[in-house]
């Protein structure tokens, strides 16, 4: 596609950043209303009250719902969120752009679609996902900025950085707090915050970036009232790290229900600071007459994280009560699964859209949506004619005044996942889907013995929680679904997964890093000598124990290939463990010359139960093997050589 660049000049203000002039007042038969478009990250179907939670306090959202229609059957177009949110902008499927993954913070560049050179103990080839938006694509926000609109974008990005990917670079005038390289609030959500780079970004000791941000957007209402706007507030909220204000967290502890589903006290805590914000949003439009004239639309990225925080690995959780880690951050109940699966808890998602004249207050529909729709939907309804752009999304205008939806099938390609995958997140495997009325029919990726693929069919109407495969009940609807499925896939050009040419099978060469995960660090088998290279800071290998009983030795042989040159002499590392109780204790130091093979014993003084032990790589180090490791609790061993 061709870019038609417009340059505008303007004279604004946003916040503590200002250029000189007040805006001018548009002429008074001037009706386009403004857009607040609000993303929650990783929100769950049923994290609001609205949509059935009595656990979560979401006073200000669900008083939104209030104002207009909600859905119940709203569809991200995947499961993870950079390619849900490339989807929103363009209103393009992620398996036509080619980001079907949430990979666009790596720092390289990845622009073309392909599937992976996988080693041979990786059963299926998945889909090479792009590492960046392209510049080529047309975003909602280039048409509106070009449109007259003031465009302003806050929070998260995950849609590219370090070039032309910035959100500076896709439409929007104003980014704060201007973080695209980062996929969440690495170091957590309270002050001082580790993930901005900018020095002229402080807050104090435990402020909340919600409130910051949301302070921000506020002040960019009030700012810029008299001109149509696009604010595109996408919340860091309730992505990990699991982090939370201390006495939200202790007031969810103690109206947690130890027999409800939903009863993490740092995940409820994290959800109401995201309603706080809404709530100062909202209040912002009121105050400044702008209610009548404003678009306001809420939406989640992909489903709820319905699984224990600690197997994403976090650190950065200050606040939890004993034992939160093994609670669920959330459910999704009763759809199955959730974030990073290709079942329902993977991507139905809460959406709220607030038309002043045009929705009904109050009301439910349960038309199919999909995230695609939004670029045509919006512009519709801010009058702007679309008809010159590809979209793969179709305009909602009737759904939205309660007309019935013209959208008949939603269809979601998510080439990624593995069998050792699925086994802590069902549905986390190569697969497609296409859901037809109440139908959906689930193609898995070479998931058969033969490398063939696998279908189930569910009737959503009767089996929301898909519980009963009815594929081979069913074969003519089978077929006929799976025609209809091809079709999208081919019209897409998208990646299909499939069995790896090079593929062993044999069972000791499943998993090269015998339970070991690694984090912060990319770990590949090489001449039997686990490879670590640093992607991150503070790279580390962890394992889980279950509740095994300490004391416990940890011992490795390693040698250090590669430094970065910040330190001389020796290297100093450290060994971590946390407990299933909740407690952070001090960890252990170790030390290892920079030159040749080192054998590292480290004792943890630890009496209790042990969750999980951590190795973390020495600091300065950018690429290291590993030999074996080996743990030794009372008269248990395990020995890992690899």
């Amino acid at each position: 596609m061709n870019r038609t660049l417009i340059l505008c000049v303007t004279a604004l203000s946003f916040g503590g950043l200002s250029v000189a002039g007040e805006p001018t007042a548009p002429p008074s038969n001037f009706r386009r209303p403004n857009v607040v478009f609000i993303l929650a990250d990783d929100l769950g179907w049923r994290d609001l009250g609205v949509y059935g939670s009595t656990y979560h306090e979401t006073q200000n959202i669900d008083r939104l719902a209030t104002r207009g229609l909600r859905f119940t059957q709203a569809y991200a177009a995947n499961p993870l969120c950079s390619p849900t949110r490339a989807s929103i902008l363009t209103g393009l499927y992620p398996a036509r752009i080619g980001i079907t993954a949430p990979v666009c913070h790596l720092p390289e560049e990845i622009l073309e679609k392909g599937l992976t050179a996988p080693q041979p103990h990786v059963r299926v080839q998945v889909a090479n996902s792009l590492t960046r938006l392209k510049p080529d694509y047309i975003t909602l926000a280039e048409v509106l900025r070009d449109a007259g609109y003031v465009t302003a974008h806050f929070g998260k990005w995950h849609l590219g950085h370090s070039g032309p990917y910035e959100p500076k670079d896709q439409g929007f005038q104003f980014d704060f707090p201007h973080t695209p390289q980062v996929p969440g609030p690495g170091g957590g959500y309270l002050a001082p915050w580790k993930f901005i780079k900018d020095p002229a970004i402080q807050g104090t000791p435990g402020e909340h970036i919600e409130d910051r941000m949301s302070a921000e957007a506020v002040q960019f209402i009030r700012n810029n009232k008299h001109r149509p706007f696009y604010l595109n507030y996408w919340c860091f909220s309730v992505h990990s790290p699991w982090s939370a204000k201390p006495e939200l967290v202790e007031y969810f502890r103690q109206k947690a229900d130890p027999n409800s589903p939903q009863r993490n006290p740092v995940y409820a805590a994290m959800v109401k600071s995201l309603d706080d914000a809404v709530g100062r949003i909202v209040a912002a439009i009121d105050e400044c007459g702008l209610a009548d004239q404003t678009v306001i639309i809420f939406f989640s990225d992909n489903g709820g994280f319905a699984y224990p925080p600690r197997r994403e690995g976090s650190r950065d959780v200050e606040t939890q009560p004993p034992g939160y880690a093994d609670i669920p951050a959330t459910s999704n109940l009763p759809l199955r699964s959730g974030k990073a699966s290709i079942y329902e808890g993977g991507t139905r998602v809460p959406l709220i859209v607030v038309w002043p004249g045009h929705t009904q207050p109050g009301t439910v529909t349960e038309s199919l949506f999909s995230s695609v729709d939004f670029f045509p939907t919006i512009l519709d309804m801010c009058g702007i004619n679309h008809s010159g752009y590809h979209v793969d999304g179709i305009s909602q205008v009737a759904a939205f005044e309660g007309k019935g939806s013209p959208r008949r099938e939603v269809f979601c390609h998510f080439p990624h996942g593995s069998e050792n995958q699925a086994r802590n997140i069902p549905g986390f495997l190569p697969s497609a889907y296409l859901r037809e009325g109440d139908w959906k029919l689930i193609r898995f990726f070479a998931a058969n013995p033969d490398g063939s693929d696998r279908f189930e069919l569910y009737n959503l109407a009767e089996d929301i929680g898909e519980t009963y495969n009815l594929a081979d009940k069913y074969p003519k609807r089978v077929e006929a679904l799976r025609a209809k499925l091809e079709k999208y896939l081919q019209d897409t050009d998208a990646v299909i997964p499939r069995l790896n040419p090079n593929y062993r099978g044999d069972t000791a060469s499943q998993d090269p890093l015998l339970g070991w995960k690694a984090r912060g660090c990319q770990a590949e088998l090489r001449e039997g000598k686990l490879h670590l290279t640093a992607t991150a800071a503070s790279p580390f290998l962890g394992y889980s124990l279950g509740r095994q009983p300490g004391p416990l030795q940890v011992a490795f042989q390693l040698r250090v290939l590669r430094t970065d040159g910040s330190v001389q002499g020796k290297l100093s590392g450290k060994v971590e463990w946390l407990p299933p109780s909740g407690e952070r204790p001090a960890p252990i130091p170790y030390e290892t010359d920079p030159t040749g093979l080192q054998t590292v014993v480290v004792q943890v003084p630890w009496m209790q139960p042990i969750g999980i032990v951590r190795i973390y790589l020495p600091e300065g180090c950018r690429e290291t093997e590993v030999d074996w490791i080996e743990l030794v609790s009372q008269d248990q061993k395990k020995r890992f050589d690899f």
